[in-house]
């Protein structure tokens, strides 16, 4: 029987263009990993950066199924160096797996190495408690819950509303858990503010900047769910576009400002950049037009796929095509029921989504999907998809990149192996570092 070690083995000699460091980092981003208990956090009051939660689950159990995990947080990330495949320093976003081949302890000299398959493979670095988490805010709250620092240390992750208006099964999108990690949290009696006041940001963020005397932080991403009604009175546009204005009248410069949100208008669009926004990320999710309608119901109804797309094309000619970076879910290409039954098929489809983007100077970049287990397509796909497409996915983005003649995207730090921070996929450490240029 194929262990997991002869399957990544196996997918670093069939793919020698792909980095060590990313096969494995998609693997654990795509099938999670575990920690011994030793291995945890002990939260705020500890030396380790905990897990934040700052937006979806990302972990393969519930809450109440991860035990001590869910008392004593794991970290937020971890840096992997050195073992037998000579990782560089790969920073990735931490999912939990109690059932994973993957798991982090301590040696016999008491240092963090990743095992595999009961074999060591690497060094595991944590990231080290921010001075800016140890201080609330005057209402008592965290900077962890308020503004939580992520991508070791280089972004800070405002989801402002966590909550999403597409609601139910005839609207949420198959693979996202924002409504449910929301419940969770809530549940555990965990503080999980489903709308964060503006000055409660600003405060956060004065925190932030005075203790970041590395000014390691450089930029802040206001996200949550999609608004179809109105939130504090506001629709979409002007809910996000209220803490950007706030954040660089307060911040002038300081961070590179950046919002997910939905395909808007035009006018909509204009608005985000008069807020100070210079990066804006509408979220295409998925290619393939059958996927799209049955995965994003709700996206399909309010919007509709071919609207989405041009509204993309049109959003480039307010930030220009660099600045508009549109994420997609890597893996749910190849969700049962209706996804593609074999890889070749899967990435020829995400290959052709990228050329359409790529082709007209616009810049995806993914997350590696986690199938978390409250979503329909979590349940159906526990395993998420094969190993072997996300590996081919790094080679035929970087190709469908360099044929295009576009470079890294602006907002996520350096490329390449070894430099990357970007945890939640393997992108940035899969193009070339600005020096191989």
């Amino acid at each position: 029987m194929q262990t997991r070690t002869d399957l990544v083995e196996d997918l670093m000699g069939r793919f020698p263009g792909v980095p060590k460091e990313a096969v494995i980092k998609e693997d654990l981003l795509r099938g999670g990993l575990a920690f011994d208990d030793s291995a945890l956090t002990d939260n705020e009051n500890g030396d380790v950066k905990p897990k934040s939660y700052f937006i979806f689950s990302f972990d393969h159990r519930t809450l109440p199924e991860l035990g001590t995990a869910a008392l004593r947080r794991p970290p937020e990330e971890i840096v992997l160096t050195g073992g037998p495949y000579e990782l560089r320093r790969t920073v990735v976003s931490v999912r939990i797996n109690p059932d994973s081949p993957y798991r982090v302890k301590a040696d016999a000299d008491n240092r963090l190495k990743l095992y595999l398959d009961d074999r060591e493979i690497a060094e595991v670095g944590l990231p080290p408690m921010p001075e800016y988490y140890r201080h609330t805010l005057e209402n008592g709250k965290q900077v962890m819950e308020v503004a939580p620092t992520i991508q070791w240390g280089y972004l800070i992750y405002l989801t402002a509303y966590r909550l999403c208006q597409y609601f139910g099964a005839t609207e949420e999108c198959q693979y996202c858990d924002i409504n449910h990690n929301y419940r969770q949290h809530k549940a555990a009696g965990r503080p999980y503010t489903g709308v964060k006041p503006v000055d409660e940001v600003l405060e956060a963020l004065e925190i932030i900047n005075k203790y970041d005397t590395a000014q390691t932080s450089t930029a802040y991403t206001l996200t949550g769910g999609s608004i179809t009604r109105k939130v504090d009175g506001l629709a979409e546009a002007d809910f996000y576009g209220r803490y950007a204005q706030a954040i660089e009248e307060r911040f002038p410069g300081r961070w590179i400002g950046k919002v997910v949100a939905q395909a808007l208008p035009r006018e909509d669009v204009q608005r985000f950049k008069d807020y100070g926004i210079q990066i804006y990320h509408p979220n295409y999710e998925v290619w393939d037009k059958y996927l799209f309608e049955r995965y994003c119901p709700g996206k399909e109804r309010y919007v509709g796929r071919e609207e989405w797309h041009r509204r993309i094309l049109e959003s480039a000619e307010v930030f220009g095509p660099r600045n508009v970076i549109p994420n997609f879910v890597a893996g749910i290409e190849m969700a049962a029921p209706f996804g593609f039954t074999t890889v070749s098929e899967a990435i020829d489809s995400t290959a052709e989504g990228l050329q359409y983007f790529m082709s007209r100077g616009i810049t995806p970049r993914f997350t590696t999907w986690c199938p978390e287990p409250t979503t329909p397509l979590g349940k159906m796909n526990p395993a998420g998809a094969p190993l072997e497409y996300h590996v081919r996915l790094l080679e035929t983005y970087r190709a469908v990149m360099e044929s295009n003649g576009l470079t890294s995207p602006p907002g996520y730090g350096p490329p390449g192996a070894g430099n990357a921070v970007f945890s939640v996929s393997s992108f940035m450490d899969t193009l070339p570092a600005a020096d191989d240029k």
